[in-house]
């Protein structure tokens, strides 16, 4: 029990900040009562697979500090002066769910006041550039809406725009750029548009042996997986074994493989359990295409994205490892904070 006592621990300590003022500390009983629901045959190497994972799949408050601290440094985009740059671009606050944005952007706004005696609200008056920022970007859904509505509405005739994520994955970038660019294209606006990330996760079709999400190699044998997968639409893509992806987020194939597989499985339990998931809450993360889902394992300090899978987040009747507040939550506590606030 010493090795299963100390990956319990070691899964708590890592996320030890997760929605920290929002939710208890983890705790190693609160690992072991997400793991329990898993066969006991599998427990073990799925805790083992999961603190190594999580050693750098997992962005704490600090670690997202020590990212916007480089930020500011980078020469590449800063220049020479970091603190004459800053000054010159408009910290955008477009994002149209969640609170991602305003809470990078407060920390971010902590390193400028800082480094440079002045806060986010300061700059950009007279905006040489723009700057989109978040802490992960995972379909590209959710920056393709924000800054196409703002090119529509609000941007100028020409303007330069910096997108920067901690992580961002290799699928989301591509489509989000092509439908940035035909939002320009249709307003009539030249919008110079560059990307920059701490980490690029593979996670396209056509890179599937090279991808850093989970995509299964086979179909376990299991009479739910095969049921669901016989109601998709089109047979799953399945990747060739062997491969643990570009950035060696696993610690093998075969711990990989498990995690696809128990996760698969687990998911597909939770749909049939939990008749408040919609369609798109696929067995493997939140996904709009009829595939197995998602697969990122990217979780932050401040929440659990739906793109991870079902097995790590979804509630009621099964026990979340991360669980996880929605964009309507999180509208509503704005909300609140606004009246309290007498903003109205």
């Amino acid at each position: 029990m010493a090795e299963r006592d100390d990956l319990l621990a070691s899964i708590a300590a890592t996320t030890a900040d997760y929605r920290e003022g929002d939710l208890a500390a983890p705790t190693p009983e609160h690992v072991e009562r997400w793991i329990n629901q898993f066969d006991a045959a599998v427990q073990l190497p799925i805790l083992r697979e999961m603190d190594h994972v999580l050693k750098k799949t997992y962005f704490s408050r600090k670690g997202t500090r020590q990212f916007l601290e480089g930020l500011f440094q980078t020469e590449k985009l800063v220049g020479e002066d970091p603190c004459t740059f800053w000054k010159g671009v408009n910290l955008l606050d477009i994002q149209g769910g969640g609170a991602s944005q305003k809470e990078m952007l407060a920390l971010f706004s902590k390193v400028l006041e800082k480094k440079c005696g002045f806060v986010a609200a300061d700059c950009g008056a007279e905006p040489e550039a723009f700057l989109y920022l978040d802490d992960a970007i995972f379909t590209g859904n959710r920056v393709r809406r924000d800054l196409e509505a703002w090119i529509a509405e609000q941007a100028p005739a020409e303007a330069k725009v910096h997108v920067i994520t901690i992580a961002l994955h290799s699928g989301g970038q591509y489509y989000a750029n092509g439908k940035i660019k035909e939002a320009a294209k249709a307003a009539g606006k030249n919008i110079d548009l560059t990307w920059w990330r701490a980490i690029e996760l593979e996670d396209r079709k056509a890179h599937i042996n090279a991808s850093d999400v989970l995509r299964p190699v086979a179909i376990p044998e299991d009479e739910g997986v095969k049921a669901y997968v016989a109601g998709m639409r089109f047979p799953p893509n399945l990747r060739a074994a062997g491969h643990v992806g570009r950035n060696g987020i696993f610690s093998s194939d075969a711990g990989r493989q498990l995690l696809e597989v128990e996760f698969l499985k687990a998911g597909v339990r939770i749909r049939q359990k939990c008749p408040h998931l919609h369609q798109y809450q696929r067995p493997l993360g939140n996904m709009i295409l009829d595939t197995l889902g998602f697969g990122s394992l990217i979780v932050t300090f401040r929440n659990c994205p739906n793109n991870a899978p079902l097995a790590l987040w979804a509630g009621d009747p099964w026990y979340p490892l991360f669980p996880r507040t929605t964009n309507s939550e999180t509208s509503m506590k704005r909300f609140m904070a606004m009246l309290e606030k007498d903003v109205f």
